[in-house]
């Protein structure tokens, strides 16, 4: 997922209450470099995390006591473990977060043909070992109908172009992965970190979600110190469909009481340049 397409419409809001926002691309994907192109590597982009908290901490319009983080999906998994890295987070927000790749396992393979599954696992395997000898990544679409040789082809996963660029204005949104990632997403479990955030956490979830699933979400949250969860009607992508304001409003308002921008020391707002392409943190 790149930062354009995921992003836009939460930075400009929340850009538009008076919070600078920095919107990065994880190495491999979008504007950041990397190569070769597609890979998702949970621990590089969770590095990439660790870099941007660094670059913005180190600006003198930053108040480094008083950064956020905030992800969707897989990157909304990201935010447990960048959060638990950095105690020092003012707060962190993960909406609809994938936290329990083993616990949605089971739903996202019900929600498979048998022969595309056996497809897709054969092309990540290929992949994997084509990737050890240095061959370029074997690509698959990051969503698809039932029935296709995708990454997820669960009933939501088709609501992505209609919730993240319903104008078609991305025209070079790459939307591919390595296949590899079909083997590996079961084994990652960021919400087993949730112990370990001290900052304030909100996590929203959407109760009709069949990508991620709203339970190891809440079940995550509840082992965080300091948690808040909401709730959203709709499917995955409802908090950029018709339970857009309801999430952003709860943002905004976990913001506010944890960032306080209207205190008259704090930084001024972010351009949208700011917001858009700060600085280009992929390897």
């Amino acid at each position: 997922m790149t930062k354009e397409p995921a992003s836009d419409r939460f930075a400009a809001r929340f850009n538009d209450a008076g919070f600078a926002v920095l919107a990065f691309d994880h190495r491999r994907f979008g504007e950041s470099g990397g190569a070769p192109r597609q890979i998702v590597d949970f621990d590089e982009q969770v590095a990439d995390w660790h870099s941007a908290i660094e670059y913005a901490s180190g600006r003198p319009d930053v108040d480094p006591e008083r950064i956020a983080v905030w992800g969707f999906s897989l990157a909304g998994g990201h935010v447990f473990r960048v959060a638990a890295d950095h105690p020092r987070l003012a707060c962190a927000i993960a909406q609809t977060p994938l936290v329990d790749g083993r616990a949605i396992a089971p739903h996202a393979l019900r929600s498979m043909t048998p022969v595309a599954l056996l497809r897709l696992l054969g092309r990540g395997v290929a992949d994997a070992l084509g990737g050890l000898v240095g061959r370029p990544p074997l690509l698959v679409p990051t969503a698809g109908p039932r029935g296709a040789v995708a990454s997820l082809t669960t009933p939501d996963a088709m609501d992505g172009d209609r919730a993240l660029d319903p104008e078609r204005r991305h025209t070079n949104w790459e939307q591919t992965v390595a296949a590899r990632i079909a083997l590996r997403i079961g084994w990652y479990r960021p919400g087993r970190r949730a112990s370990q955030v001290r900052c304030p956490l909100l996590v929203v979830v959407c109760d009709q979600d069949q990508s991620v699933l709203p339970g190891p979400a809440v079940r995550a949250a509840g082992n965080a110190p300091a948690s808040e969860v909401v709730h959203l009607s709709g499917r995955h992508y409802a908090p950029f469909l018709e339970s857009h304001e309801q999430a952003v409003e709860a943002e905004i308002a976990f913001l506010h009481r944890h960032l306080d921008p209207r205190d008259p020391g704090h930084l001024p707002p972010a351009t949208m340049a700011e917001v858009r392409r700060p600085e280009r943190l992929g390897r």
